[in-house]
């Protein structure tokens, strides 16, 4: 084909990467973040605002229950990690400083995920209560919102701290469920 130029697939490419986030977890994550993006921008009073928590509330519990019954990376038995090894690998990280690479969750990661979770899960539940109009609950929302919030940014920082420090596209992991090996 003279004058045609081909392109072909890098081959080397595709072999030196493995599947890590399967569809659930991609899916999940991709709709989290649209869910408390909407109801954090918002009013707190439409139905807008309630449908995007009750969607959050929704997507936790099944990536609860995806924890014990999904996919290697997917599952909470991968989370484990020594308080130890976790402070190394964030100290690593602040300084830039490469550690051991993992394919799954980080050892900093975790922990924040774990309580942005627990936080999100608060959010959602107190959120609930509040158009219950149980006034107490008002405050507690904005608490773990707030705190919700904080660790939001704590993970955008790390997950741009590790993509840089480890070479390594993880938005576009999460988008594909592909990393290097």
């Amino acid at each position: 084909m003279h004058g045609v130029m081909m392109i072909r697939p890098d081959r080397k490419g595709i072999q030196d990467q493995v599947y890590v986030w399967d569809a659930f977890v991609r899916s999940f994550h991709w709709t989290l973040v649209l869910s408390v993006t909407v109801a954090f921008l918002s009013d707190k009073w439409t139905l807008l605002h309630a449908g995007a928590g009750y969607a959050a509330g929704a997507l936790i519990v099944t990536r609860f229950i995806w924890g014990f019954i999904g996919s290697r990376y997917a599952r909470f038995s991968e989370f484990l990690y020594a308080p130890a090894t976790t402070l190394r690998y964030v100290c690593d990280l602040l300084i830039l400083r490469a550690g051991e690479r993992r394919l799954g969750h980080s050892p900093g990661g975790v922990y924040v995920i774990m309580l942005l979770l627990v936080f999100l899960a608060g959010t959602v539940a107190t959120g609930v209560l509040v158009y219950d109009e149980e006034k107490w609950a008002e405050d507690w929302h904005r608490v773990f919102a707030d705190i919700a919030l904080a660790l939001v940014c704590v993970h955008v920082v790390g997950v741009s701290l590790r993509s840089f420090v480890y070479r390594e596209n993880l938005v576009r992991a999460m988008i594909t469920g592909y990393k290097r090996k």
